[in-house]
């Protein structure tokens, strides 16, 4: 493959390039390839199984680092719902569709295309641990130093194991785990799903938490309320309080990962075009905080130590 003949599209927060061909996208990755370009397939073969437009493997050149998938074009849900004249409210009825549809697949096991058997994995408290540590590793390390910065690093984790332990729903579901308007396609099948190798099998607030308090579309609390009903709505199983419960935790420790991921590709990477999003993280970690009396202790320490830091 030559890819200097190839159109280099934007990127995403990942390792991947990508590149459209005449009637298909390349998909080039050398760091973390497995999970970029073999998981990534197996996910989308599950998907597909099931129903979910995800972009299906026309070849695979894995030892030359690259993938050849179907090309969905650029028109993406968060494109869409920019435009004045979209129903927004139809659009997202047609979003939580395909979340539920997703959030219904049982298949945990995959052949990849080496022959190899893929798990989804878990969504354990580990990782979400892991993950919203994210935040103390990379913009905690930036902003904070001697011992503020020790005092606030064994606060907040404190409180990132306490949130964790109050999580209600045991049941795992299957979450893409990025799943918000920018990674959703419109195809002409439908709504197609990208950027899937993450998955995992998690909490049924997690995907809905990514949809509603994306950090990339502002939408009013009108709007995110409309969504979080109608989700209630579709799922009347559900317990509302400790499901509201599950959400508020999940929406705010997903941000701090994400102010703590956007950090990162900007110290690391040297890929500053996220730093922007970061004070919109903040306030969406404020929106969930406020009213709960869980997050007691996190709002106390936010108040006395990040308020000058929250528009960095």
């Amino acid at each position: 493959m030559n890819l200097n003949k190839l159109v280099k599209l934007s990127g995403d927060a990942s390792f991947r390039n990508f590149y459209r061909g005449k009637n298909s996208i390349f998909v080039y990755c050398i760091k973390n390839k497995k999970n970029n370009l073999l998981d990534y397939d197996a996910i989308n073969k599950i998907l597909i199984k099931k129903k979910v437009i995800a972009p299906s493997l026309i070849s695979q050149h894995y030892k030359e680092n690259y993938l050849e998938i179907e090309d969905f074009g650029d028109l993406t849900v968060f494109k869409k719902l920019k435009k004045k004249s979209t129903n927004k409210i139809n659009c997202y009825k047609k979003i939580l569709d395909l979340l539920l549809k997703i959030q219904k697949i049982k298949i945990k096991n995959q052949k990849t295309f080496l022959k190899t058997n893929f798990k989804v994995p878990n969504y354990t408290s580990k990782m979400l641990l892991n993950e919203s540590n994210l935040f103390i590793d990379w913009y905690l390390q930036k902003y904070f130093k001697g011992k503020k910065k020790k005092f606030l690093e064994k606060e907040l984790k404190k409180i990132f194991k306490k949130l964790l332990i109050n999580i209600s729903y045991n049941k795992k579901v299957f979450v893409h785990r990025d799943f918000h308007v920018s990674n959703i396609m419109i195809t002409k099948k439908g709504l197609g799903l990208v950027d899937s190798q993450d998955a995992v099998y998690g909490n049924i607030a997690y995907d809905l938490a990514s949809l509603i308090d994306d950090v990339r579309l502002k939408t009013n609390i009108r709007t995110k309320n409309f969504i979080f009903q109608e989700f209630l709505k579709k799922n009347k199983n559900l317990d509302h309080k400790k499901f509201k419960n599950d959400f508020d935790i999940l929406s705010v420790l997903r941000n701090f990962k994400i102010i703590g991921i956007f950090t990162r590709l900007s110290v690391r990477d040297n890929k500053n075009k996220y730093l922007k999003l970061i004070p919109y993280a903040w306030k969406l970690i404020e929106l969930r905080t406020s009213k709960n009396p869980i997050f007691k202790d996190l709002n106390c320490l936010l108040v006395k130590n990040f308020d000058k830091k929250k528009e960095n």
